[in-house]
């Protein structure tokens, strides 16, 4: 049996955090950046966890997540 692709789109996108949890980086920063707030921007920083609904399709596209997570 052939081996399965990792979807580099969502690996790129989400990663695992110590404690396996699955996390991205938020939106909103690309475009329009300088009449944003700072503290905005700072916020907008952080790592999001994913969200139920949404774990279980993101983790159809990384079929080794297990090996790789901590």
């Amino acid at each position: 049996m052939p081996k399965m692709k990792t979807h580099k789109g969502t690996a790129k996108r989400f990663t695992f955090t110590g404690s396996g949890k699955l996390v991205s980086a938020m939106g909103q920063r690309g475009h329009f950046r300088r009449r944003k707030s700072t503290r905005l921007l700072q916020s907008l920083d952080k790592m999001q966890g994913v969200h139920k609904s949404t774990e279980d399709r993101v983790l159809r596209g990384l079929p080794y997540r297990k090996k790789h997570a901590r």
